[in-house]
């Protein structure tokens, strides 16, 4: 009967898929209702926790957004990226993956994207390089940001085996990150030069490509400054606060705020500042690009992170007999399984919420769990994700472009390679710290 429950599961995923966006968390939803009152499964737990953080941490990137933060930080990325245009195949995803690790979404390189796309275009280098490797580089940043869903989870995961969440954070930032710089070595080999592309130079002469330009002068409001400042003050009392709570470091005994509750607040104490200081409306942040984009996010994890849980708790023991002693013997096929379930729930969190709990209750070490997190970045497999599509829009060159076959893109090869990389880094830093 498993197996049929499974494939039900399969297909709901599939069917989001399909919808696109939002509507994979629809169509999560709709296949917790057939596993409950079709199968008889008891409904799983829902991932409140995941969605509340997701929910703050948007809140007051939204709230920056309107204060002009996020357009002060591209302009900052795009001085960085014109320093050097020549090597923009390795700086874009180091500037993808710190506004990631800023910012706790990926959402903050559709920003960047255009922009990346505009010098390559300058300089003469095939677009689809540094797009495709910051496109991964914001995945992957994920697993390694200190205020995302995904991380924060995790850490609480962890906790209860006695790893900390400073050194979840020692593990996931330099593995992700070298790996990201490893992989963009990779990129900037792939694909024909333009000026050796056909597709581009049709494009070209049929009057396609936009004209290169030198940048484009940004209006900066007056509390740009000011709200990234505030954000990255919150952003680095939640790190303090998270590390002196910890029981490794134990600074402080019995908190009156756990983790979780001290990050929502510390969030939304960030926006309500920058309201207030910025002098912003907050009617405005409602429909503000990245709030939209983030409540989407939380529907989407709702879904798809129930859907999991409610199979995966039903069949808890099945699962055990048939991976537990495998996954023992040969633990980094947790980072396979990890890749392929991320690829299909389009959400590093709701990945980690799914399947790390199973996991480390299958006796998964926490040595393994942590070295394997990268996995849940893999995102770029399927060429439906957003950041990958506007990717694919921003290069008018059409050497991002996507193929007849569904896994004919350039985001494959310096995606599976940073994660390859980050997942045996992780298995090499990971038994230094814990």
């Amino acid at each position: 009967m498993w197996i049929i429950e499974l494939l039900v599961v399969l297909f709901f995923i599939w069917l989001g898929a399909r919808l696109g966006s939002i509507g994979i968390g629809f169509a999560g939803g709709f296949g917790v209702l057939v596993l409950a009152l079709g199968f008889g499964l008891k409904p799983g737990s829902i991932p409140i926790d995941v969605i509340l953080i997701i929910m703050s941490v948007i809140a007051a990137i939204a709230a920056m957004q309107v204060a002009g933060g996020l357009d002060y930080m591209v302009y900052l990325a795009e001085k960085v990226l014109r320093s050097n245009p020549k090597y923009i195949t390795f700086l874009a995803p180091v500037v993808t993956y710190t506004m990631t690790i800023f910012a706790g979404t990926g959402l903050t390189a559709f920003s960047t994207l255009p922009v990346i796309a505009e010098i390559a275009k300058e300089k003469g280098v095939r677009p689809s390089r540094p797009l495709a490797i910051a496109t991964v580089a914001s995945q992957i940043a994920i697993t390694a940001s200190p205020i995302s869903a995904a991380v924060i989870f995790f850490a609480s995961e962890l906790e209860k085996l006695g790893v900390s969440y400073i050194q979840l954070l020692m593990i996931s930032i330099p593995s992700s990150f070298i790996a990201c710089m490893l992989a963009a070595i990779v990129t900037n080999f792939l694909g024909k030069d333009l000026k050796d592309d056909p597709v581009s130079q049709e494009r070209l002469a049929q009057g396609l490509v936009k004209p290169s330009s030198d940048g484009q002068v940004r209006d900066i409001k007056p509390g740009a400054k000011t709200s990234v400042l505030i954000f990255l003050l919150g952003l680095i009392f939640v790190v303090c606060y998270a590390s002196a709570i910890s029981s490794s470091i134990g600074l402080i005994k019995d908190p009156v705020l756990p983790r979780d509750e001290a990050i929502m607040t510390i969030m939304l104490t960030v926006a309500s500042l920058i309201a207030l200081i910025c002098k912003i409306k907050t009617n405005d942040v409602l429909s503000a690009a990245t709030f939209k984009s983030g409540m989407s996010a939380c529907i989407c994890v709702l879904g798809v992170a129930w859907l999991g849980t409610t199979f995966v708790a039903a069949h808890i023991e099945e699962i055990n007999v048939l991976a537990g002693s495998v996954l023992e013997t040969k633990p980094w096929l947790l980072a396979v399984v990890l890749f392929f379930a991320a690829m299909l729930l389009y959400s590093q969190a709701a990945t980690t919420r799914a399947l790390m709990p199973a996991a480390l209750t299958m006796g998964i070490s926490p040595v393994s769990a942590v070295a394997s997190f990268a996995a849940v970045g893999s995102l770029f497999v399927l060429p439906t994700y957003p950041t990958l599509l506007a990717a694919v829009e921003f290069d008018d060159t059409g050497s991002t472009r996507i193929g007849k076959y569904v896994f004919d893109h350039p985001f494959l090869i310096p995606g599976v390679t940073t994660i390859a990389l980050a997942v045996v880094l992780g298995f090499i830093i990971a038994p230094m710290v814990i």
